[in-house]
């Protein structure tokens, strides 16, 4: 990701040189920054099997289905430059250790849910306990480590294990809900991270926050929730009413208003949730927008295999959980393969060719996905092609999104980076749903597989504008030096 123009990079240089952090225990830092990362990015996915069992447990509806997902990923995207920029003010290690304080309490309280709306709470709370967490696991590798190769292998090492969360989260799923119930899923969450917060309180030392003033933009935040979950919401609807209808178009045009409301107070707030200089940079603002648009593809994938392997091919949750594997060391592989790839050809040409293969991916799929279908042809090989061109991109946008860029402002780059990636997927996915809905019939597997399918040929063709925009906006390196 160091694609970017020269002479901005060096004119930025002395202010994003790392200043003196939590630095003692450096190992820490990496074991510290790559757990979190990978218990907030596994909360994504690890529900994604055990569906259907909660839905029996809990007699939801499908609506209140796609909800378990979306309600975490939509107040994870949406708290998450607060997250970033209180890391900013008040310190990454304090900041880091009341994100995952809140993520493990509202993994409880979702494991014990009674009801579906005790559920959907517990997974507000959780994204929201996530999204302070989350930035502080990128920027504690950023502020640390100086940009350059060693930077890009932190990155690459953080990069794998989260996508390796995401990934595992499939088989994790289907273990523990074959094994044990759906339950487990999230009270998974509550020992593991009970021993990181004893771990990080204990071990690693405090950070010198930034100085000033220490306010934070909420009414920002609150505004960007609310307005991507009203747009979000209104899509739903479409499936069942229609795009002219007031109870999709109210929705719809309310939260447009409130994300075009959030623009105009960021740009007016003395100290913004997103600070807009920031998208001056090309870097920054191309890496950002070409995360937004994978990730509203790339999201969406687990969902649906886990869906199509269920409710077509009929799998139990253990065997979705074990069909999702090869998946997981896929993603592990590009994500490690990217920072020799990004240092042979340069980030860009990486990135091109991770969402080169990521829609060659979803267009197998939409080709193959049949009621008749099986595992190797249908679910392994379109997912292990999408996956490692998942893996190969990662890396390269995540440090070109977050090279260049102002020390004070480390954490709000950071945050911006998971923000874009997970509000691309929570809109992804409320659109690919609704597309899957249009196609479906009944609740027969012959029903259900061209619903999935078309899904996937919808995605296909958002990775083929992202692979445009990738090409069209990042900052080309040329070859670097050996």
């Amino acid at each position: 990701m160091g694609a970017m123009d020269k002479r901005p990079a060096e004119a930025e240089k002395p202010q994003a040189t790392p200043a003196p952090g939590p630095a003692r225990a450096p190992w820490l830092i990496v074991l510290a920054a790559c757990a979190g990362q990978f218990l907030v990015v596994l909360d994504v996915s690890v529900v994604n099997v055990a569906l259907p069992s909660m839905r029996a447990g809990l007699r939801m509806d499908a609506e209140q289905l796609q909800w378990v997902v979306n309600t975490y990923t939509l107040t994870f995207a949406g708290f998450m430059l607060l997250g970033g920029r209180a890391g900013d003010l008040f310190g990454r290690k304090r900041v880091f250790l009341a994100g995952l304080g809140l993520f493990t309490a509202a993994s409880l309280a979702g494991g014990l849910a009674q009801e579906p709306w005790q559920l959907l709470a517990a997974r507000a709370v959780q994204g929201t306990g996530a999204a302070v967490l989350a930035p502080s696991t990128l920027t504690l590798l950023t502020t640390s480590v100086p940009e350059g190769p060693a930077r890009a292998r932190a990155i690459g090492t953080w990069t794998a294990v989260g996508a390796g969360g995401g990934a595992a989260g499939g088989f994790v799923g289907g273990v523990l809900t074959d094994a044990l119930s759906w339950r487990w899923v999230l009270l998974v969450n509550v020992p593991i991270g009970v021993l990181v917060l004893l771990a990080v309180a204990l071990r690693l030392s405090a950070d010198h926050p930034a100085g000033g003033a220490r306010r934070l933009d909420v009414p920002g935040a609150v505004l960007v929730t609310g307005g991507l979950g009203a747009v979000a919401y209104g899509i739903v609807q479409t499936e069942a009413a229609g795009w002219t209808e007031p109870v999709t178009l109210v929705p719809l045009l309310g939260g447009l208003a409130l994300l075009g409301l959030f623009v105009a107070v960021e740009s007016r707030a003395g100290a913004p949730l997103m600070p807009l200089r920031l998208f001056r940079l090309p870097s920054v603002s191309a890496a950002n927008a070409a995360m937004f648009v994978c990730g509203a593809a790339l999201v969406s994938s687990w969902y649906f295999m886990s869906l199509y392997m269920q409710n077509v091919l009929l799998y139990t949750p253990l065997q979705a959980g074990l069909g999702f594997l090869p998946h997981s060391l896929s993603v592990v592989a590009g994500s490690k393969l990217a920072p020799r790839l990004m240092h042979r050809i340069g980030a860009r040409n990486t990135a091109l060719t991770g969402v080169a293969l990521a829609a060659c991916g979803f267009l197998w799929f939409s080709s193959v996905m049949a009621a008749d279908g099986g595992y190797a042809a249908t679910v392994m090989g379109p997912g292990v092609t999408t996956m490692l061109g998942t893996g190969l991109l990662a890396t390269p946008l995540a440090s070109l999104a977050t090279s260049g860029a102002p020390h004070r402002d480390a954490g709000v780059v950071s945050a911006m980076v998971n923000t874009s990636r997970t509000m691309g997927g929570s809109l992804g996915l409320a659109v690919l749903s609704t597309v899957a809905a249009s196609r479906i019939t009944g609740e027969a597997p012959d029903a259900l597989a061209p619903g999935y399918a078309l899904a996937y040929r919808t995605g296909a063709v958002v990775l083929g504008c992202c692979l445009v925009l990738v090409a069209l906006t990042l900052p080309g390196e040329g070859r670097r030096a050996r």
